[in-house]
């Protein structure tokens, strides 16, 4: 993991903790996979982190960006409307507020909302959220390596406290 892309990670976490999801770090890791740690098109044009379609009722702005979507055994390129989000943590705060809205009808997502652990809270909610059946695994292996390094560096903070080194 570079450097730019822990230190992406950690600003998303910020806004995930800021909106009240419930395992920020590892909705960060969600979000780098989902946009390419903020690269992606949609999470430079529209703070879109986790390729989120306009509601029926849209709050947000609305960005028109073409996708491909699998339909009828084979890619389909189509445009799609996006939410078009003012910040990170709105972009956060709605993906929470959808998952709470549609648990009803996506159990995992309820399973997600009332996990004990973060990988536990990923596991299920990838099994509603994505077609990818290895998401889950690629977001706890970004996960693990981000927590990683999270403790490497901070171990390198103390050592340089511990030896006056800056």
């Amino acid at each position: 993991m570079t450097n730019s892309q822990l230190a992406w990670i950690e600003n998303a976490a910020l806004a995930a903790q800021s909106a009240d999801h419930v395992w920020p770090e590892m909705a960060a890791c969600e979000a780098a996979l989902e946009s390419g740690y903020g690269q992606s098109r949609l999470a430079l044009d529209a703070k879109n982190l986790f390729g989120t379609k306009q509601h029926r009722h849209p709050i947000f702005g609305t960005l028109s960006l073409p996708t491909k979507e699998f339909l009828n055994d084979q890619w389909v390129e189509e445009k799609s409307d996006w939410v078009l989000y003012p910040t990170l943590e709105d972009c956060f705060t709605d993906r929470m507020d959808t998952l709470e809205r549609l648990k009803s009808a996506y159990p995992h997502y309820g399973l997600a909302l009332e996990a004990a652990d973060p990988v536990s809270y990923v596991t299920e909610v990838s099994k509603s959220w994505s077609t990818d059946p290895l998401r889950a695994a690629k977001v706890i292996s970004i996960y693990t390596e981000f927590v990683g390094n999270q403790k490497s560096n901070n171990a390198e903070s103390v050592n340089d406290a511990a030896t006056g080194e800056n």
